[in-house]
């Protein structure tokens, strides 16, 4: 097991897709073990060149492991891995620590973060926010929730893929942080292509529009990274449609248990809705400007 001053270690790592690889990949760029699984055999074998070992299944990954990290689409996604055949529970790592990094459900992390403990074994949940960029660029923003001490032993695997790290709270606590983090980027997101809709509309350049609201307090990273893409029409998978349109269900779902309001979320996910409708789930969040092609009647790239 790695000791505080030894920065490496062994990771069980699953679920490679856009983030997993690049996170993945980082880990190993800092000088870590990595057993890499994923249920597509040729994701597995991309990751074999950059060093890392291929593990048969969850528990394989997690049999030599110190860690294991997980990066997956979805709650289901995450339950199969802890309490299916071949599943965490079922062998628990080495070193008796497990870190969900996916987007899911703050009930479901809550329920697994007790049966895990009850098997000896420290869970945590650290969604990140950076998005395909900022995962390759070991430059995400992790927001953990779980026990203090577990945090603790995970902090120098978590600073080999980002540069924001934080833990939050209890167990669940890092996911409520990340639900609130979609829905301001999706929010904002709805706010740019207004803003580009309306400018398009009244014969103003996009470009320099853009170029001004980066110079002044509309600012913001939506802006800057996919304004680009919007007005270009490039509708480029990197953060899917499908994907914020399960993170706004999280959200939703989270606000109504504890009857908490969200207009704005509700209308940006009704259009991401129409968006899905429209076969854009695969595309980029980009595409939510495409929306707003159809609302006032401009062709879509």
């Amino acid at each position: 097991m790695m000791g505080r001053g030894d920065q490496r270690g062994k990771v069980g790592f699953i679920g490679l897709g856009t983030m997993g690889r690049e996170m993945a990949i980082n880990l190993l760029k800092a000088g870590h073990a990595v057993y890499a699984y994923d249920v597509r055999k040729d994701a597995i074998g991309d990751l074999l060149p950059h060093g890392a070992s291929a593990a048969a299944h969850p528990a394989d990954a997690a049999r030599e492991a110190d860690i294991v990290i997980s990066m997956l689409p979805d709650t289901p996604q995450v339950e199969e891995i802890v309490y299916g055949e071949n599943g965490l529970l079922a062998s628990p790592p080495r070193g008796r620590l497990v870190v969900d990094m996916s987007t899911i459900s703050p009930v479901a992390v809550r329920r697994m973060h007790a049966d895990l403990k009850a098997a000896g074994v420290d869970f945590l949940d650290a969604p990140v926010s950076g998005g395909p960029v900022g995962a390759k660029n070991a430059s995400l923003s992790i927001m953990t929730g779980g026990d203090a001490d577990a945090f603790a032993r995970a902090e120098p695997y978590f600073g080999a893929m980002g540069t924001t790290i934080t833990h939050v709270g209890e167990a669940g606590a890092g996911q409520t942080v990340k639900l609130c983090n979609q829905l301001v980027c999706a929010i904002n997101l709805q706010a740019i292509c207004e803003a580009l809709a309306l400018g398009r509309a009244s014969g103003v350049d996009l470009d320099q529009l853009r170029n001004v609201l980066l110079g002044g307090s509309a600012a913001s990273w939506m802006l800057e990274k996919l304004g680009p893409a919007m007005i270009a029409g490039d509708p480029s998978a990197g953060f899917r449609i499908d994907l914020m349109l399960k993170d706004l269900r999280l959200v939703q779902e989270q606000a109504l248990s504890l009857c908490v309001p969200l207009p704005a979320t509700a209308l940006v996910t009704s259009q991401y809705v129409e968006a899905r409708a429209h076969g854009e789930g695969t595309n980029g969040n980009q595409a939510l400007f495409r929306v707003y092609d159809r609302m006032t009647n401009q062709a879509a790239a």
